[in-house]
């Protein structure tokens, strides 16, 4: 056997691959992202002394301000325990790695980076569902990668393919680690040495083309890098979902992801106009930047929404949009939550689209509300309540009924304005109140805190997560009552002693429907296995979207987290196609990581 100490020091350390708009911190993603939770590692919440809680760090906006009203609303709305404390452990435990001696003596001086750090190995076996992140915090991964080699070039992706397939080692795509499907976890009974191909290092823009208004971008980039850049060129991809600081264009191909802004600059399959993939058998490579082609079926559609099973996806041609003149925030309160759902149907029919438009229920306007920070002034303390004062007694709306819509406007001036009249004459048919750009942008600041918001209540013994599905506008207030009520009786069922949280948003606009997020959690004091339990009140929960005519998923795809329900999603013979594809692309199954099927 060969030594890993011996391994390590015949690898050429890496030159420190730069892009021309990397973002300014270390390679090394240890060094800055969290091994055991979500986001950097300086930010996190924090319960303070006073009762106040405090976002550390100072990537976000609201970052170090005080927010005092968290804590009774966590204790009184939510029913988290804010007394009790389970800490994670300190070291995450990781079995020795399975070495192929000879793919090992083969890739040696190939590659800028390898890695056996157990570190890596973890971070790479792992995406961010509360499931995953429990075992971090209080137990340990079933199976990690063995090793970890980071790519710069499609070349080396061709390589590296072609050395797995000649010693039969399985490899398994890496690029943000954001996965919420269990995606990256590895089979438990793989018994062939795991590869994690991490492709953080292809992120360069290879050309813009203003002229066409496409780009050649390599898929390692990141969502907030891949902006960074375009907007030397005045230009923008737009595709901003909820991770979209750390995850990439690679990820989202794979997943057939959808983002915030998607009324304006298209879901995931709207953006493609190609892509390069390295498979077993070959790379494919289309020259498909045209405007639109009629050549048989769309080999495009093969690769969306294929993670991580047919190869590596090293670049793709996206389309791109001139930087809007204006962005501008805004909200609207509605009386409750099923005018606000007749509201977002109308502006579907309506056909004017701002660039992103939510509605949040009760329960999440008031995890919004929670979130404020503390008045900068006197000035500002009283009028918050001279707001407060106005919604609830003049206006007549009800603290506990009321709900909010978010709203993102993009574009010219012109088309800014003209959307904003639209949106508000609708709004005001449905009884709706102009709130403002600050609850408005409240509303989408609590998009990016979800993850660390969910990490810190799983300190006091609360486990918390979100799933999302597709229904047809006819079924949305059916699939909302169901799973709410389902929910209920099944933490019921397994002796959750307190009732459950559980939360919507209607989070996408469709002319046929809507996408639905569930937010749901409970304490699970007293609960044997808590992730066992967890994961039985979630499945049950999708069983009642498709009972009622909702769809497995909508952006987050499918992994090893939802595969049990694609056959009815699909049919018997959608899998079969599927698997049929899977084995003349990939026959020797080296890219085992057994999602979808």
């Amino acid at each position: 056997m060969i030594r890993i100490q011996q391994l390590q020091s015949q690898i050429v350390e890496t030159a420190g691959l730069k892009g021309q708009y990397y973002e300014q911190r270390p390679q090394n993603k240890l060094e800055w992202f969290k091994n055991n939770g979500w986001g950097y590692r300086d930010t996190k919440f924090v319960l303070e002394q006073d009762g106040g809680v405090r976002l550390t760090g100072n990537k976000y906006r609201f970052s170090n301000q005080k927010m005092m009203k968290f804590k009774e609303w966590a204790e009184q709305k939510v029913g988290i325990d804010l007394s009790l404390n389970c800490e994670a452990q300190n070291e995450i435990p990781g079995d020795p790695p399975i070495i192929n001696e000879q793919f090992m003596n083969a890739i040696k001086g190939q590659f800028n980076e390898i890695s056996f750090d157990n570190g890596q190995r973890i971070l790479h076996s792992h995406g961010h569902t509360m499931q995953e992140i429990y075992e971090l915090r209080h137990g340990k991964l079933a199976r990690i990668v063995d090793c970890v080699v980071f790519i710069n070039s499609h070349a080396q992706a061709e390589l590296l393919v072609k050395l797995a397939m000649e010693y039969n080692v399985m490899l398994t795509v890496y690029g943000g680690g954001t996965n919420v499907t269990w995606a990256l976890q590895c089979p438990k009974e793989e018994s062939r040495m795991i590869v994690s191909v991490d492709t953080s290092r292809m992120n360069h823009i290879r050309w813009v083309d203003r002229k066409n208004m496409t780009a050649l971008v390599e898929t390692g980039v990141t969502g907030k890098d891949l902006e960074k850049e375009l907007s030397r060129y005045g230009v923008v991809c737009g595709h901003e979902p909820d991770s979209v600081e750390f995850s990439t264009l690679g990820g989202w191909i794979s997943t057939r992801a959808s983002g915030m802004k998607k009324n304006r600059y298209g879901n995931i399959e709207d953006i493609i106009l190609s892509v390069k993939v390295v498979t077993p058998t070959g790379t494919l490579s289309q020259s498909l930047d045209y405007p639109r082609v009629s050549s048989g079926p769309d080999l495009n559609q093969i690769v969306l929404g294929s993670e991580g099973t047919i190869g590596i996806i090293t670049e793709a041609v996206i389309k791109i949009k001139a930087q809007p003149e204006v962005c501008k925030y805004e909200s609207i309160l509605f009386h409750n939550f099923a005018l606000g759902t007749e509201f977002m149907y109308k502006l579907s029919r309506s056909k004017v689209w701002p660039a992103s438009v939510r509605l949040v229920d009760n329960n999440q306007f008031q995890f919004g509300m929670a979130l404020k920070t503390m008045p900068h002034s006197k000035r500002e303390e009283f009028m918050d309540k001279v707001k407060k004062y106005f919604i609830t007694q003049f206006m007549q709306y009800d603290p506990d009924q009321m709900c909010l819509v978010t709203v993102v406007f993009e574009g010219t001036k012109q088309e800014v304005e003209f959307q904003e009249k639209k949106v508000f004459e609708l709004a005001k048919f449905y009884k709706g109140f102009r709130a403002g750009a600050e609850n408005g942008e409240r509303g989408y600041f609590l998009t990016y805190m979800i993850a660390y918001l969910r990490d810190f209540a799983m300190q006091f013994q609360f486990i918390a997560e979100s799933f999302e599905t597709a229904v047809g506008w006819k079924n949305v207030p059916a699939v909302c009552e169901n799973i709410q009520r389902r929910i209920v009786e099944e933490c019921s069922k397994r002796g959750v002693e307190k009732e459950p949280f559980v939360s919507f948003r209607i989070s996408q606009v469709y002319d046929t429907g809507a996408t639905i997020y569930v937010y749901f959690g409970f304490g699970y004091k007293g609960i044997a296995d808590p992730v066992k339990c967890y994961s039985e009140i979630e499945d049950a929960a999708r069983e009642e979207i498709m009972k009622n005519g909702g769809s497995i998923s909508h952006h987050h795809g499918v992994g090893k987290l939802r595969k049990q329900f694609m056959q009815r999603q699909i049919g018997d013979t959608g899998v079969e196609i599927l698997r049929r594809i899977k084995q003349q692309i990939d026959p020797k199954n080296i890219f085992g990581n057994q999602n979808l099927i």
